[in-house]
């Protein structure tokens, strides 16, 4: 199995990015993803999730309103749509998956990690 994060990169406050989670090895609809996220010096912390069917999503309240998450089981890949970026916001950004799972919010949750890409959001 593999989870490939990618989207990132420089941002204003106030900007827009969208990432991509590209999954490979397995069965994509049949899996929960989850986007966490790791600023430096701190834990890795949930951001948002979206169940295997689709149908349940979920939201930390740090991004409750500006992130939006979305797959697309034709093409193998989630997206996080991150809009009225902050520089709090700052971090390595990385997916998950878990099979038959719902919006998860709990990192030991999930069975596969993919490796992150970088948001900095500064002026």
């Amino acid at each position: 199995v593999q989870l490939q994060a990618s989207g990132g990169g420089l941002v204003q406050p106030g900007g827009s990015l969208r990432l991509s989670c590209a999954a490979s090895g397995l069965t994509f609809s049949n899996y929960g993803l989850g986007w966490f996220r790791q600023a430096p010096g701190k834990e890795r912390e949930f951001v948002s999730a979206i169940s295997w069917t689709g149908a349940s999503t979920s939201y930390a309240d740090s991004v409750k309103g500006r992130f939006t998450i979305s797959r697309d089981d034709a093409k193998n890949t989630a997206y996080l749509e991150m809009n009225s970026l902050k520089p709090e916001d700052t971090a390595v950004y990385c997916c998950a998956a878990r099979e038959y799972s719902g919006a998860g919010e709990r990192l030991n949750g999930y069975d596969y990690w993919g490796q992150g890409t970088q948001v900095t959001v500064s002026s």
